[in-house]
């Protein structure tokens, strides 16, 4: 069963910020020092800010309840100077905090990322077989922007207004009035309710829409990376309609969300309007009463402007903050998702002798209704080459999967050289491994990059080396760009025969002492499947190899043949042996044998001038 990566479910938690806290506080004196002094350069802006506003109060004062001849114009001028400072200290102070939090910020994103890239590597091949690659990058994408946004609008927005909100109710009591100070408080009430309440609204619609996104991401990475198939079987227009499904259900997300948006400005536009209204009628009837000043008048109205600008920005902060811990929450439960296969504690690293492979009694299944593999037993000796053949479905890539420990068997045991898989590390396991896979995928990258690919770090010399040895060498030489042309993606510029070379040359740069080939040559036709089955037999010399195998002429030089159905090894033995037993595997050998004439007689009336396809010409 899948299971939902992209987005979270239900309401959003807390539980995302208590695991971000510790990328915030990291082990770096110089990045605490940061944390230290952009809380300070914070609290400076939001004593600026707080101070505006009184001098802005003052000022007026200082030009009205005087004669003009009475005006003290020094003061009156160092307090419009104290006022513009302010102001740019507001900025400044602002501006400053986020440099100095930059790099904290951007080392706490940088941290999550790359933790949870690598956990993801982690993860079983299970989950990746049941990923979507376009949904999973986007979880990912998300999250990091999540973090930027969470950090940003809390830390940066919701800290701040709170406290000029506070600083502002105090300096109304003592100043003015707790009648003024109750309805500006009423007024941020009501405000903040009324923009938590839509925007728990709106987040339905966000989460539809970044759930739309993904499905039409995917969508478009799969009909991509597979465009040939599309152009196979004319479905162009299909995947245009698939696309174009999602991306309707994004649109009418998107337009329900814009909506929704214009009834949340509105009220909130209507709601500060009624609440400076009242503090400006409060404030008016207290001039009149001869309590407060004209000053006092423009000093509320500033006050109250002052925090109209975070409020205004209340409904993109709160939907950015609940999206983010939803994001977040999203991507630290792929980073919390438990390993299927891990090492066990105190686990040593493989020590290889002669990479002596033994299965003994080894029972496996994907699913707990179908046993794949049923006891079966079998060694291959250290040097020796044993092949495992059998029709589709008889469990012969499921060994590769085991050996390779991607799962873990039901009972049973897979040893190397004496030592249980299950007890050394993953790393020295695969470490010890090469494989040459039926299906071959390169990085879109270059030549020389996917062949160094099977040793990170191997010098020029040895890759060409690896790549002579595959038999490789003179096709890459004649490339445009030799060893730097890129392949493209998946390797779709080179054919079946050039990808599978590739593979044995980074296979033989890895120098294995146990080589794995997985129906390395099945997708092959019969002249490139020769030329490959020669570099495979060079490069399996000396080593212990298991051939997981669909051609039986790719086998017959086998030290061992094993004969798999249905999970149970029924016939095992030398190619002629198997032969003589006139069962299973001989069958097999001569219903592929007629399949091969067949094949060749095809070949020869094809190339016949006196025969076009299905009408044999009068002569």
């Amino acid at each position: 069963m899948a299971h939902p990566v992209e987005e979270g479910d239900g309401a959003p938690s807390l539980r995302p910020l208590w695991t971000l806290l510790p990328y915030l506080w990291p082990n770096n004196a110089g990045l605490r020092l940061r944390v230290i002094v952009s809380l300070l350069c914070m609290m400076l802006g939001i004593a600026a800010t707080f101070y505006f506003p009184l001098l802005m109060g003052q000022v007026t004062d200082q030009l009205t309840v005087k004669p003009a001849a009475a005006i003290a114009i020094g003061l009156t001028l160092a307090l419009i100077g104290a006022y513009a400072i302010s102001r740019i200290l507001m900025q400044a102070f602002g501006q400053l905090r986020d440099g100095i939090f930059a790099k904290v910020l951007y080392h706490a994103m940088r941290e999550v990322a790359v933790q949870t890239f690598a956990h993801i590597h982690t993860l079983s091949l299970r989950f990746h077989l049941e990923r979507k690659t376009g949904g999973l990058s986007r979880v990912i994408d998300r999250g990091i922007k999540g973090i930027d946004n969470l950090l940003s609008f809390a830390l940066f927005s919701i800290f701040p207004t709170i406290f000029q909100l506070l600083a502002f109710e105090i300096y109304m009591v003592v100043k003015l009035d707790w009648v003024i100070a109750a309805v500006t408080l009423a007024m941020v009430v009501a405000y903040t309710w009324f923009t938590f309440a839509i925007t728990r609204w709106r987040i339905a619609f966000r989460r539809e829409m970044n759930q739309s996104d993904t499905d039409a991401n995917t969508k478009a990475v799969d009909s991509l990376l597979n465009f040939e198939t599309v152009k196979y079987f004319n479905n162009e227009g299909h995947e245009t309609r698939r696309f174009d499904k999602s991306m309707e259900k994004y649109s009418a997300a998107s337009i329900q969300s814009q909506i929704s948006l214009s009834v949340l400005n509105t009220g909130q536009a209507a709601i500060m309007a009624l609440g400076m209204g009242a503090v400006m009628i409060l404030t008016a009837l207290g001039i009149k009463a001869g309590r407060f000043t004209v000053g006092d008048f423009v000093m509320a109205n500033a006050m109250l402007l002052q925090l109209y600008q975070p409020l205004n920005l209340l409904g993109t902060v709160y939907r950015e903050i609940t999206q983010g811990l939803v994001d977040m929450d999203a991507m630290f439960r792929l980073l919390r998702r438990p390993q299927e296969v891990t090492d066990k504690p105190g686990a040593k690293p493989l020590v290889v002798t002669g990479g002596a492979i033994a299965f003994d009694n080894v029972v496996f299944s994907y699913d707990p209704e179908r046993i794949v593999l049923k006891g079966i037993s079998f060694t291959v000796p250290a040097g020796k080459t044993v092949a495992v053949v059998g029709p589709s479905g008889a469990g012969k890539s499921t060994i590769s999967r085991i050996l390779y420990r991607f799962y873990d068997i039901k009972s049973g045991s897979v040893t190397i050289d004496g030592q249980d898989i299950r007890d050394i590390t993953q790393a020295s396991l695969r470490a010890a491994i090469g494989i040459v896979p039926q299906d071959t995928v390169l990085f879109n990258d270059t030549v020389k990059y996917n062949i160094a690919y099977g040793r990170i770090g191997a010098n020029e010399n040895e890759i060409k080396e690896a790549a002579r040895l595959a038999q490789i060498d003179k096709f890459i030489v004649e490339l445009p760009l030799g060893y730097e042309s890129m392949v493209g993606e998946r390797g779709l510029k080179l054919s079946g025969g050039e990808k599978q070379r590739v593979a044995i040359a980074r296979t033989i740069l890895k120098n294995p002492p146990i080589l794995l080939l997985d129906e390395a040559t099945s997708a092959l036709d019969t002249g490139t499947e020769r030329e490959i089955q020669g570099a495979l037999n060079q490069v399996s010399r000396g080593r212990t190899t298991l051939v997981i195998a669909h051609r039986l002429s790719t086998v017959i030089d086998a030290d061992e043949i094993l004969v798999l159905d249905h999970g149970q090894i029924i016939e095992r033995g030398r190619h002629g042996e198997l032969l003589a037993m006139n069962g299973h595997y001989a069958s097999m050998w001569n219903k592929q044998r007629e399949a091969a004439a067949a094949r060749e007689k095809l070949k020869e009336v094809e190339s016949d001038p006196d025969v076009v396809p299905g009408i044999a010409r009068a002569t």
